[in-house]
């Protein structure tokens, strides 16, 4: 991973990082796992092979969950136990659901929250209500007819939980 380009400052609470490949965006999500604890909410925005859910793999992998981290996209959402002590990781992807916090209660993403690392793909505008505080993930990757594998993330903490974390780990 490479450290963002001097031209591009990240916003207080944030920080910019480009990703080459698949392995690097599973290390990442890996090194992530070590700033989560119970009651994290981690929203993940991107196109369509961004690396949301490889970001998410790499995530199970550093929180030691049990079951191989796939793309929920259609059954919506899946519970991953921890194998050790940590928390278990809940993924979910709302790509499919058209409406806001009111149909995603029905997954109780709320009763699961305390407890769990909720990570959710497509979640802008759908769980932002869920806690004042979350981590926000973005991925650009370029679109069209190519097999570049380069993506340029941000990084933002929002809350009281992110305001004195030191996300600058991440683009280590």
């Amino acid at each position: 991973m490479e450290a963002p380009a001097p031209h591009s400052p990240a916003e207080p609470g944030s920080v910019q990082i480009v990703v080459t490949s698949p392995e690097q965006m599973r290390e990442l999500g890996r090194r992530l796992a070590k700033l989560l604890r119970a009651g994290d909410l981690v929203m993940l925005s991107g196109e369509l092979g961004a690396g949301k859910t490889t970001l998410t793999r790499g995530l199970g992998e550093g929180l030691g969950v049990r079951g191989a981290v796939t793309s929920p996209t259609f059954v919506i959402a899946r519970v991953h136990p921890a194998l050790g002590d940590g928390p278990p990781l809940v993924h979910v992807d709302a790509y499919r659901l058209s409406g806001g916090l009111d149909e995603m209660e029905d997954l109780d993403l709320d009763v699961s929250l305390p407890d769990s690392v909720v990570v959710v793909e497509w979640g802008e505008g759908k769980v932002e209500e869920l806690t004042e505080d979350r981590l926000q993930v973005v991925i650009h990757r370029a679109v069209g007819d190519t097999t570049d594998e380069v993506r340029q993330m941000t990084v933002t903490g929002v809350g009281d939980r992110w305001a004195t974390a030191d996300l600058s780990v991440l683009a280590a």
